[in-house]
């Protein structure tokens, strides 16, 4: 059974968000939003959230809004705050380790 049919998601729409970002730190909200099959209005506020948990900045560069990731933090919840959030985009957004055009965990934006 796919997510979809079942409603139900091993990542939660700030995994999601987080990881989009890292694989295109210059996106749209509009492309974020299409990544992670979420509204505009969601993915809005997800960026709040982030951006308030020190996980990531905006920048804005003439009419676009650049994205710098902080992921020398870890991740929040209590069992698992022993892993950084550079593990899980390893893990999860660039499984192959290809990462061309995307944020590197050690580059200065990340």
């Amino acid at each position: 059974m796919d997510e979809q049919a079942s409603g139900r998601s091993f990542l939660t729409n700030h995994a999601r968000v987080l990881l989009a970002i890292a694989r295109d730190t210059a996106a749209r909200l509009r492309d974020l939003a299409a990544a992670c099959r979420i509204t505009e209005r969601t993915v809005q506020g997800v960026m709040v959230d982030l951006e308030e948990g020190g996980y990531l900045s905006r920048e804005r560069h003439g009419r676009r809004t650049r994205y710098a990731l902080h992921l020398g933090g870890t991740l929040r919840h209590p069992a698992k705050a022993h892993l950084p959030v550079s593990g899980l985009l390893e893990l999860i957004a660039f499984p192959d380790g290809e990462r061309e055009g995307a944020v590197h965990p050690g580059s200065p934006s990340a």
